[in-house]
């Protein structure tokens, strides 16, 4: 149940601070890494940082922990690692270029 709620922070979160294209891949049969993995973009390097602030704020206000941050000082591909669910934030560019999301679906 607490995997729900989180989910429901992360999603409210990146909707509050306009990311766009959010992906959702439930990962718990692929991997034991996580049971799910969020894809989003920011528009500029300045709010893939804002929605990575204001995510890691908003889940520790809701009594959950932030594992791991990586990316902030680039600001064009921002990792946070929240145990159960992995927010990969990214900038349009990092977005087209990794392509996360054929990973993901492919994996299916």
């Amino acid at each position: 149940m607490a995997i729900k709620k989180l989910l429901d922070v992360v999603l409210t979160s990146l909707d509050n601070g306009k990311a766009a294209d959010v992906d959702i891949f439930d990962v718990k049969k692929i991997t034991s890494m996580s049971d799910y993995i969020l894809i989003a973009s920011g528009n500029s390097r300045r709010q893939v940082n804002a929605l990575a602030d204001k995510l890691i704020q908003n889940v520790k206000e809701n009594k959950f922990e932030t594992l791991g941050v990586e990316g902030k000082a680039e600001g064009e591909w921002v990792l946070v690692d929240l145990g159960d669910i992995i927010v990969h934030i990214m900038h349009p560019s990092s977005r087209e270029y990794y392509q996360l999301e054929k990973l993901w679906r492919n994996s299916h």
